[in-house]
C-alpha cells in the first residue's frame, strides 16, 4: 500500500532526514557564544576603601601617660633592693617604660613614656612586679613580659576544705612534699609555678 501511495502522489519520503535537521538545529543553538560574566566590582570597591597606618602606642593612650603602683610588703624590701637591678633592666629596656621605687609610699611605681611601644606594656611590667612582690623567682617572672596568655591566681588553701590547727599546717606540709618533691611535680605536669606563703597559694598559669 506505500508503494502505492507514493507512486501516486509522486513523492518520497526519506526517513530520519527531518530528525537530523531538528538535531542539527538545536546543536547549532547550544553551540552558541556562552553568556560573559559581568564585570567584577570588588576590586574596584576594595581600591576605594581609605587606609589608615596601625596607631602607635602613645596614640591609642591620647597622648597622656599611664601610671601603675604596686605596694611592696615589708618582708620583700630587702629582696627589692638586692634584685633591683634585674627588675629594673627588662622593664625600662625591653618594655620601654619607666621605674621607680617610692620610699615614701613604699610602692614600685611604673610610667608609659613616648618610647612604649606596646599598649599592654603597663600591665605586663605591673604583672611581673607583683610576681616577684608574691615570692616569684626571677627567672620565673620574666614569662609574665613575654608570654601574652600568662596570669597570675591566688587561693586560700580553706578554698578547697575548711582546715584549722595542725589539720592545715599538715594539708600545706602534703603540698610541698618532702624537700618540695610535691610542690616540683605538681609545678612541671600542669606547666605552673607555684608559691605556697603561709595559708595562701600564688600560681602562675596558662
Amino acid at each position: 500500500r506505500k508503494e502505492d501511495s507514493t507512486a501516486h502522489t509522486g513523492i518520497t519520503m526519506a526517513a530520519g532526514r527531518t530528525e537530523d535537521v531538528i538535531d542539527a538545529e538545536i546543536m547549532e543553538q547550544d553551540v552558541g557564544e556562552a553568556p560573559q560574566p559581568a564585570p567584577s566590582t570588588s576590586g574596584s570597591a576594595e581600591a576605594s576603601l581609605p587606609k589608615f597606618p596601625p596607631l602607635k602606642a602613645n596614640q591609642m593612650r591620647g597622648g597622656k601617660s599611664e601610671f601603675r603602683k604596686i605596694q611592696v610588703p615589708a618582708h620583700r624590701y630587702t629582696p627589692l633592693k638586692d634584685n633591683w637591678l634585674k627588675i629594673y633592666t627588662p622593664v625600662v629596656e625591653h618594655m620601654k617604660l619607666q621605674i621607680r621605687m617610692n620610699l615614701k609610699s613604699k610602692s614600685v611605681e611604673l610610667k608609659t613614656s613616648d618610647h612604649t611601644q606596646d599598649a599592654g606594656a603597663l600591665q605586663k611590667a605591673a604583672d611581673f612586679v607583683k610576681a616577684f612582690l608574691l615570692g616569684f623567682d626571677i627567672e620565673d617572672a620574666v614569662a609574665l613580659l613575654r608570654l601574652d596568655d600568662l596570669f597570675i591566681d591566688t587561693f586560700e588553701i580553706k578554698d578547697v576544705k575548711t582546715l584549722r590547727g595542725d589539720h592545715l599546717s599538715r594539708a600545706i606540709g602534703r603540698i610541698a612534699g618532702k624537700g618540695g618533691k610535691t610542690k616540683f611535680m605538681i609545678e612541671n605536669t600542669t606547666k605552673t609555678r607555684i608559691v605556697l606563703a603561709d595559708r595562701i597559694g600564688h600560681m602562675t598559669s596558662w
